[in-house]
């Protein structure tokens, strides 16, 4: 009778102990809004502004990227102006993350191009 227990016992063990010498699963998580905006903000930042880019030089860039109603977002509104509403919004909530841009200048010519790239950085590509 002891034999058959510990061999039972035994066999548990090694049962056990081959589970945990299996593969797990790889769980990918999708980005969630702030990693995505995060990396728009910082490559239209770079890319828009600090290049001294000639299409952007009449906007100011304003990230708001700590939000609190959880759609972390960039805006561009007209360089010295005291309208302060925003010219161009880029944000994205959610998770996974849903991406969207909107404003004025998303109807004029330069919106192609706005929008073009904010899917390139969105997707990790952060090339101007």
């Amino acid at each position: 009778m002891a034999c058959r227990i510990s061999t039972a016992i035994s066999v548990t063990v090694l049962a056990a102990a081959l589970a945990a010498c299996q593969a797990k699963p790889v769980v990918q998580s999708s980005p969630s809004a702030l990693d995505i905006m995060e990396k728009v903000a910082v490559a239209a930042n770079r890319c828009w502004f600090k290049s001294g880019d000639a299409a952007f030089k009449s906007y100011a860039f304003a990230p708001e990227l700590s939000s609190f109603s959880g759609r972390p977002r960039i805006l561009l509104t007209r360089k010295g102006s005291s309208d302060i509403r925003p010219l161009l919004v880029v944000q994205a909530e959610g998770k996974p993350a849903r991406l969207s841009a909107f404003g004025p200048i998303m109807n004029e010519q330069l919106g192609t191009r706005v929008g073009a790239d904010v899917k390139r950085w969105a997707a990790g590509n952060s090339n101007c």
